[in-house]
């Protein structure tokens, strides 16, 4: 099971990926189970020596009881302190923003969470990408 962002690959060119894990509730986990998630707006940020991300909507879960989850709450992510400090480098240099790209469950049926250090597309740079996805299916179209 995977819950993709896929308007962030239109919006940016991803230079860095990283997967790092995420801090759950119980409540959290069986909502992704279930596939419901929203990137909507959703960015990470490195605070204090610590990667949180936030706005990251994932619906309440619909069995959960008074103990069920705030849907938007940031949530911390787990990497290891030399590649935070590597992302804070890149960070700092203009134009750079770190987008979380898929949630998805790994090989131990842990959560993890893919992002993404990448700059922003101008507009001309978002219709070159839409003409080669437009050529790359039409080449498939023939090729079948």
């Amino acid at each position: 099971m995977e819950i993709k962002n896929r308007s962030a690959f239109h919006e940016y060119f991803f230079d860095n990926q990283y997967v790092a894990g995420v801090v759950l509730t119980g409540t959290e986990v069986k909502s992704l189970r279930e596939g419901k998630a929203s990137f909507n707006d959703s960015y990470c940020l490195i605070h204090k020596g610590e990667m949180w991300l936030k706005s990251l909507h994932i619906a309440e879960y619909s069995h959960g009881t008074t103990n069920n989850h705030d849907p938007v709450r940031d949530r911390k992510l787990l990497l290891q302190k030399r590649e935070i400090s590597k992302i804070e480098g890149k960070l700092k240099e203009k134009g750079y923003t770190l987008i979380p790209l898929r949630i998805f469950f790994n090989e131990k049926n842990l959560i993890k969470v893919e992002i993404g250090l990448g700059k922003g597309k101008k507009l001309h740079d978002k219709r070159e990408t839409i003409k080669k996805r437009d050529v790359e299916r039409e080449m498939k179209r023939f090729i079948k």
